[in-house]
């Protein structure tokens, strides 16, 4: 299975996508750039996903994990699949009866 997808994480919130893609495009194509932001504020959330056109170019960009960014310890990893959740869980519900 190819994977060409990286998680991005423990940057500082200031950072936005131009920085990103500054870092994480002598690597390779970036394809997609996903940049979490937190609903309740609109700043960023410190951490993001970005989907290179090549696997070679996303294994590559590893070697950035631990690099200082804002005085933080960059981590970057390739990104997993988030388990699919199924639909309501049981409890929590009330009965009428």
């Amino acid at each position: 299975m190819q994977q060409n997808k990286i998680y991005v994480g423990n940057f500082p919130y200031t950072v936005d996508e131009a920085q990103l893609r500054e870092i994480f495009s002598p690597y390779g194509e970036i394809e997609d750039l996903a940049l979490i932001m937190d609903r309740a504020t609109g700043r960023p959330k410190g951490f993001a996903f970005i989907t290179f056109t090549a696997q070679q170019s996303a294994e590559k960009a590893l070697e950035q994990n631990g690099k200082n960014l804002g005085g933080r310890p960059l981590k970057v990893n390739m990104a997993t699949e988030k388990p699919a959740r199924g639909g309501r869980g049981g409890g929590g519900g009330r009965s009428r009866w």
